[in-house]
């Protein structure tokens, strides 16, 4: 699909659209018409989009070019288009979690880093598809259907944010917002060519997402580049009186990083060779710049995944068992409460929630929790403990984000442990509450997108962003879209 003359090439970025908007070379009414129609042709095509809100988007692009021309704009994001994941919660629209059990659901108020964007002129286009209450790595357990790789319709987009991150992979002019509870925005990103960022946890408020894992789940920003999701998160960021978990920001350094350290596990045989090698050879990039590189090693790194399946699925456990059918949640007809009950949750939730809350369940057991969920709390501590003394000698750590590419759609999914393999290299950032940023680094012999990751200090934030913005300078990677077009 090609722009007409009067927009962007498809793949500008937010800060460059923001330049054509204000030298007048397109109006926000353009803009946004023209992403509604990306929107409802290759973003249906592909099923990364579930609604899309045109008379509400286009009257906020229409007032946002009356601000603009009477020199009153909100700030660099005004006029600018984004969607939101099906479980962050947004007035119009539904947000179901793209759950069954939640079909229809509609919460009449924005979340608070939706409310934010909008108030800073940012206008909300439509929700992105996403794997069922957000479980999942590939994008297949929707309600909504399963989502294709831009790159190869064949292949998942990774989860569970995949709808996000395919349309950021896709086309440019806008940002997405998504949620990473274990790799959800940057396993994605990487597999769909788009740079993605999991903030310290806390640091945007977590009002209006539908609860996963509470100590790990964090609203997030996709998007064609690293600029561009700091754009975004110096709107979102900040304390929220609504969330008590939410933080107090102090006035961040923003000091360049000039000292890198490859996390040695990141490289091992578990990791498909081209991946690794790309990786490798974007740290030598770094080098050729300036960057000292060391490598290191993470301590206690191989148990994280088990750690994190642990310790998410207990508070899966919780945070679902409100739907039940009475209180929250479509009700099935039943002959007693109990029935009731069963045939709500059961009918309501897919396979995978299912499998999840049972293990979670299991977990937090009499007679279970002090040898599963109570040893993985004490396994989380050392995961954080060895991340801040790696982190004391360096300023980021670099590895890969997954350890393979793009896999076939239905490959996986009734392998639950082949599944849960593509978050060995990204739930240490959630489970140590460390910000995580995904930048594209390459492609593979096939042609599918390599993603690498950077990990820094709790709080370090946007000295991670500006490496990244820098990374993208020296590199095109990002400029790449699936059929090799730009325009």
């Amino acid at each position: 699909m090609s722009s007409p003359p009067s927009l962007p090439p498809r793949d500008a970025t937010v800060g460059e659209v923001t330049r054509w908007l204000g030298e007048h070379r397109c109006s926000a009414r353009q803009l946004i018409d023209g992403y509604l129609d990306f929107l409802e042709h290759l973003g249906r095509e592909i099923g990364a989009v579930v609604e899309t809100f045109p008379e509400q988007a286009r009257a906020a692009a229409d007032q946002s070019d009356q601000r603009r021309a009477a020199g009153e704009i909100l700030g660099p994001l005004d006029g600018i288009p984004f969607t939101a994941k099906m479980n962050i919660t947004t007035e119009q629209g539904t947000s179901d979690a793209s759950s069954s059990i939640l079909k229809g659901f509609r919460a009449h108020e924005d979340a608070t880093a939706v409310r934010r964007l909008r108030a800073a002129g940012a206008v909300l286009t439509g929700k992105s598809n996403c794997d069922e209450f957000a479980m999942g790595a590939s994008n297949e357990t929707s309600c909504h259907g399963v989502v294709s790789n831009p790159w190869d319709r064949s292949r998942v987009p990774g989860g569970s944010s995949g709808g996000a991150a395919a349309l950021a992979g896709s086309h440019g002019w806008a940002f997405h917002l998504g949620s990473d509870t274990g790799g959800s925005i940057r396993q994605p990103a990487a597999f769909c060519s788009a740079t993605g960022f999991k903030p310290t946890w806390g640091r945007v408020s977590r009002r209006g997402l539908i609860a996963f894992g509470s100590s790990l789940d964090q609203i997030c920003p996709v998007a064609r580049d690293s600029e561009d999701c700091r754009q975004v998160l110096q709107v979102m960021e900040g304390h929220d009186p609504l969330d008590a978990t939410s933080l107090t920001l102090d006035d961040e350094t923003v000091q360049p990083i000039s000292r890198v350290a490859l996390v040695s596990e990141g490289f091992g045989p578990a990791i498909d060779e081209q991946i690794a090698t790309a990786v490798q050879a974007a740290a030598g990039q770094m080098a050729d710049q300036g960057i000292e590189i060391i490598e290191r090693s993470l301590p206690h790194i191989e148990a994280a995944n088990a750690c994190y399946q642990v310790i998410a699925t207990a508070e899966a456990s919780s945070n679902l068992a409100r739907y039940d059918g009475v209180h929250v949640g479509a009700r099935e007809s039943s002959k007693d409460l109990q029935s009731l009950y069963e045939t709500s949750r059961h009918r309501g939730f897919g396979s995978e929630v299912r499998r999840r809350i049972l293990l979670g369940t299991f977990v937090l057991s009499a007679g279970y929790r002090e040898a599963y969920y109570t040893r993985a709390q004490a396994v989380r501590d050392l995961i954080r403990e060895g991340i801040d003394q790696v982190l004391e000698e360096c300023d980021a750590l670099l590895l890969p984000v997954s350890p393979f590419a793009p896999f076939p759609i239905g490959e996986r999914i009734d392998d639950p442990i082949a599944l849960y393999a593509c978050d060995i290299l990204t739930v240490i950032a959630n489970l140590a509450g460390v910000p995580a940023l995904a930048l594209p680094c390459g492609f593979d012999a096939s042609g599918l997108p390599i993603g690498m990751q950077l990990m820094g200090a709790r709080g370090s934030d946007h000295r991670l962003l500006e490496l990244g913005s820098r990374w993208q300078q020296w590199t095109d990677h990002h400029r790449a879209l699936p059929d090799g077009g730009a325009a």
